[in-house]
């Protein structure tokens, strides 16, 4: 399949991969791309940071930024890319680590596909390979037998690999990627043969800044990335943008209204999230409690597309307190026993009386009681 290949209207998807999404925008950055590029890269370092932050063409196309953030982290992991250090994105939930890795295995191999999830029960056949064991039976040990593991075929075809939650998965499955990292190279014992990497080839992991001490990383395999912390958006006017184009793009998936028409609840969802999270006002002048989870850009960004969906199909189409009250009680009160009383305490001393929120007030009160 071409890299770069729009999406049919008769196959849409629900959630398509960003080599199709983006397909019109990767194509245009080839097509004017004349700087040098990696081996095997479809497009130069600098195309894939325009692409990811976003920017303006000669010819006039606009990029959409698909992170928002500063330049120097994307420039960093695309650096890294073109070396023969693997990258990890670490960060706490919801800081785009996911997105951010897609985005740039579709800009640099054209192919976001190959990826390894990691899970408690990831086995070491996910990283290295498997067996048909159909085959296995009738023919014995050999190559039509051999089922490649997305590392496997990244290898083999120069291509960039995807690791989701690297820290899930258990201590000794991770170790079997330092070999893969330090020589480049995977055995097949069984076979007596090996794969080698070929120029293209590099590996992105992602970790959660929460799953320290689940499965930590060896020093041995830690030395084989280059980390790169994903913050937290900095200031709230951000986060305010990133959700609103997260949500219009998810929303125009499911016909939904756009975004645009609910931003003063959009203000509202990242506000009450990002003083909870801090622990403090936005003014700086109250002290509130944190609640147990994470608060994230992400969860923002559910929030505000359930509320879309309730306004749409229950409501006139507009997004309103009512419709996201119901989503940010979900997302505060995890733990009922001590979340709720921080959740009750924000609403009565912040929400009520904060000028302009007496009805996002009034229905957070409806669905707290």
């Amino acid at each position: 399949m071409p890299a770069y290949v729009e999406q049919t209207s008769g196959a849409e998807v629900l959630r398509p991969h960003a080599e199709h999404a983006f397909a019109a925008e990767l194509a245009a950055l080839a097509a004017q791309d004349d700087r040098p590029r990696p081996d095997r890269w479809k497009l130069s370092p600098w195309a894939v940071a325009t692409y990811l932050l976003g920017g303006t063409l000669p010819d006039g196309t606009v990029i959409t930024p698909k992170y928002v953030g500063p330049r120097c982290i994307v420039e960093v992991a695309v650096t890294t890319l073109a070396t023969d250090r693997a990258l990890l994105l670490l960060g706490l939930p919801g800081t785009a680590k996911t997105w951010v890795s897609e985005h740039l295995a579709a800009a640099v191999s054209g192919d976001s596909t190959l990826l390894v999830q990691g899970t408690a029960g990831t086995p070491e056949e996910a990283i290295r390979y498997g067996w048909n064991y159909a085959q296995l039976l009738a023919r014995g040990p050999g190559r039509d037998a051999l089922v490649p593991s997305p590392v496997m075929r990244g290898m083999a075809e120069g291509m960039t690999v995807r690791v989701e939650e690297l820290t899930r998965i258990p201590a000794d499955v991770q170790d079997t990627l330092i070999t893969i990292l330090s020589e480049k190279t995977l055995p097949i014992p069984e076979l007596g043969e090996e794969v080698q990497a070929v120029r293209g080839f590099n590996l992105i992991a992602t970790a959660n800044d929460r799953d320290r001490g689940v499965n930590d990383l060896s020093s041995a395999l830690r030395r084989r990335f280059n980390t790169v912390v994903l913050p937290l958006p900095e200031s709230a006017e951000a986060e305010i943008d990133i959700v609103t184009r997260r949500v219009d793009q998810i929303g125009r998936s499911l016909d939904l209204p756009s975004a645009p028409d609910g931003t003063d609840e959009i203000r509202r969802v990242v506000t009450v999230f990002r003083e909870l999270r801090d622990g403090l006002t936005g003014d700086g002048r109250t002290k509130v409690k944190s609640p147990s989870g994470t608060l994230s850009t992400a969860e923002a960004i559910s929030v505000v597309t359930g509320g879309l969906a309730l306004s749409a199909h229950f409501g006139d189409g507009v997004l309103r307190p009512g419709d996201v009250a119901a989503g940010v009680l979900g997302a505060v009160v995890r733990d009922p026993g001590t979340d709720r009383v921080v959740w009750q305490e924000y609403l009565e001393t912040v929400v009520r009386e904060r000028d302009g929120w007496q009805d996002f007030y009034r229905a957070c009160r409806e669905v707290s009681a």
